[in-house]
């Protein structure tokens, strides 16, 4: 026993090693690549350093591209790589790696709590600032570099005025620092992005960083082309905008990508988005347009400073649209009297989620384009077999989800594509000695799968569990049946009494009881009809995703290298001769792009595939190992459950929930006065309630408030 556990402690130590130098290697990386965007505005960087790079990288194999792909997309591909194989080795590590670091404690806490930005937490202001401060430098050093360069003799050798060179120097100005931008823009909605987790990030809390960088951008891009358009008008060049040259800048395909972008801008903005969301939707797929124009507009050579964030962002979306064309499998959906539905989905054996882990759902009978995001309720753990989403009927999409599931007939069976899981790698809110959890609403959901957790874990683990406070606000008592999703819709022995669990209900719009409460609610279950063709969910790169989003990264980077090798040494150099002045830009920036594609979908789809057949084999054995189980008969597949409000599975859930008609939960005294030397604050629900809890947290009042928003709200 003692060499066994010598063998297994060795092996985390070599783990614990392995990933330290993984991480020192992506650090250095990192600061390298910082440093190529502090130089890059300056003379140095354009005079010295890198006609020094091209004049030892520059090769018939791949030209003056090669340069620009060095410098600025193999850094982070090499990254994102490392990543996978980093998480891959953390998610081995399991329980090994759940401890966070308590002196970033105090860098999270909240610092801003309205305003256009959002809630904002020390960390994310810090980066921010650093940030603009780049932005900054970039706009100063290029317009000092630019200025210093414009005399009156040299206007006047190109026949403009000062004020007219100046004008077209800061619309270029205007370019760079918006290429500064876009490189970052892809990251943030990224699903499965290895580079976000790296620090710390899912896409989900990302998505704000993704609306701060498209508003930046396209600020910018606007202002360039604005600027150009002036100084066109006033030195009666208006010919400029119709000329797509073989060589050089592309007029009309910047014009054209300018205007895709505009479309996708004033779309996005939150009084449209959140009023009218499918005009926002569809709008914003005009991203593939922006890119290509973007692409053709300035050349595959100097877009390589973008092409890393994007180029990630085509594997996750082409994985996404390979995942999506599958139909997943249905079994059951329990409908509230809330007027919200929890979907079950049958899950393959292998397929494990952390906590608040989301899925994004298509019902093609409803809209074959919409994708919906929901938080996942069942629990890995205690639902080895079932993966279940809750849907709240809250808009049109919804509302009609609803309405199809409602009706009085059975339902033989319903379509339904699924994107995901997507979610945190680790639950680090078990390192609180408590957690208070504060909803509004549907807000609830994201708790759902936390609480599961919770009770499996004081069920089945000797460890410690944190005491659990949870505070739904509902405007009406009829929403109170939310909380029967606490427990699964499938039997489980785990029993909840073990975990401390306190409940505090308020309903802010009804001063008593009602009627309607008092007597027996409906809850509806539907069991669905299986299809030969449905399959379960599960990961679209099986268990060891990470270690084959890596493989994928680093073999269709490899392979388009290999291509545009020999077509540059084949085709473009013997025209060319590598002058970038003969070879047409368009030509080549489209044969890059769709190397780039077909790069991507070769090395996914045999990933995928292969996956897919082990998937298939392990499913067989498994059939093959169980008995077989007696067929449902054709009544069984609908059944109406007639339950009471406080009839509740286990007598301690109702001994635990608390509720409070018509008032509010004072939430400045309830979470000041929590006791522990750790407290876990999340909060979930409409805005105004996670600004009130945010700011509670930022106050002061306690030293041992850890808050952590959980939002979808885009």
């Amino acid at each position: 026993m003692d060499s066994k556990m010598m063998k297994g402690t060795s092996f985390w130590l070599g783990v614990d090693v392995l990933r330290s130098a993984i991480r020192l290697i992506v650090m250095v990386v990192l600061l390298g690549y910082l440093m190529v965007w502090i130089m890059m505005p300056t003379n140095m960087f354009w005079l010295h350093w890198l006609p020094d790079i091209h004049a030892k990288t520059d090769s018939k194999f791949f030209g003056q591209q090669g340069a620009n792909l060095l410098i600025y997309t193999f850094p982070i591909l090499l990254v994102a790589t490392l990543g996978c194989v980093y998480l891959h080795l953390g998610k081995e590590c399991g329980d090994h790696d759940r401890a966070e670091n308590s002196r970033w404690a105090l860098w999270k806490r909240p610092v801003l709590v309205k305003g256009p930005l959002g809630i904002v937490s020390w960390i994310e202001l810090s980066f921010l600032s650093m940030f603009c401060i780049l932005l900054v430098w970039s706009i100063s050093a290029s317009l000092h570099g630019m200025f210093a360069n414009i005399t009156h003799q040299s206007a006047a050798k190109t026949g403009v005025k000062v004020w007219e060179a100046k004008l077209e120097s800061a619309g270029l100005m205007l370019s760079l620092v918006g290429n500064i931008c876009l490189a970052f823009l892809f990251f943030p909605v990224t699903r499965g992005s290895s580079v976000l987790r790296l620090i710390g990030l899912t896409s989900e809390s990302s998505i704000k960083y993704h609306i701060w960088l498209g508003h930046i951008v396209m600020t910018l891009f606007t202002a360039h082309g604005l600027c150009y358009i002036i100084f066109w008008a006033a030195t009666n060049q208006s010919s400029e905008m119709l000329k797509w040259d073989k060589i050089g800048v592309s007029n009309v395909a910047g014009e054209l990508g300018l205007l895709s972008g505009l479309a996708m801008w004033a779309t996005s903005f939150p009084c449209i988005r959140r009023k009218i969301f499918e005009l926002f939707f569809y709008t914003h797929h005009l991203y593939i347009f922006f890119i290509v124009l973007f692409v053709l507009h300035v050349g595959i050579s100097y877009s390589c400073i973008m092409l890393p964030g994007f180029y990630l962002f085509l594997i996750d979306r082409y994985l996404r649209f390979i995942q999506s064309q599958q139909k997943v499998r249905l079994v059951a959906a329990r409908l509230l009297p809330c007027e919200a539905v929890e979907m079950s989905f049958s899950k393959a054996p292998g397929l494990n989620y952390a906590p608040t882990s989301t899925l994004f759902v298509n019902v093609p009978s409803i809209s074959k384009l919409q994708w919906h995001p929901f938080t996942i309720t069942s629990n890995s753990n205690t639902d080895p077999e079932k993966v279940s989403v809750i849907i709240k009927s809250e808009g049109s999409w919804s509302s009609t989800l609803y309405q199809k599931l409602s009706t009085a007939s059975p339902k033989e069976h319903l379509q339904v594509s699924i994107e995901g899981p997507y979610g945190p790698t680790s639950t680090n809110f078990l390192r609180h000695d408590m957690l208070v959890m504060v909803s509004g609403g549907s807000g609830m959901t994201p708790f759902i799968s936390i609480i599961r957790e919770l009770i499996f874990r004081a069920n089945r683990i000797s460890s410690k569990s944190p005491r659990v406070l949870l505070i739904c606000a509902f405007k009406k008592s009829l929403d109170v049946t939310m909380l029967d999703l606490i427990l699964p819709l499938w039997g489980t022995t785990s029993d909840i009494s073990p975990l401390q669990l306190q409940i505090e209900v308020y309903i802010t719009r009804e001063t008593e009881p009602t009627r309607d409460n008092q007597k027996l609610l409906r809850t509806i279950q539907f069991n669905f009809k299986p299809s030969t063709s449905d399959v379960p969910v599960s990961a679209i790169l099986g268990s060891n995703s990470w270690l084959w989003l890596g493989a994928i990264i680093s073999s269709s980077f490899v392979l388009f290298l290999l291509i545009i090798s020999i077509l540059t040494r084949y085709q473009i150099q013997p025209i060319d001769h590598n002058t970038n002045m003969i070879y047409s830009y368009s030509a080549r920036s489209s044969l890059n792009m769709l190397f780039i594609c077909l790069s991507i979908a070769m090395t996914a789809t045999a990933a995928f595939l292969w996956n897919k057949d082990q998937a298939a084999k392990e499913m067989k054995q498994i059939q093959n190992m169980d008995a077989p189980t007696p067929t449902r008969s054709p009544g069984s597949w609908f059944h109406i459950a007639d339950s009471e409000l406080e009839a509740f599975p286990h007598q301690s859930f109702v001994e635990a929930t608390k509720v409070h008609y018509g008032e509010r939960p004072n939430l400045q005294k309830i979470i000041t006065e929590c006791e522990g030397s750790s407290i876990g604050v999340l909060v979930s629900g409409p805005r105004k309630i996670r600004q009130e809890v945010a700011a509670i947290c930022s106050s002061g009042l306690a030293d041992n408030l850890h808050f952590e928003n959980i939002s979808f709200n885009w």
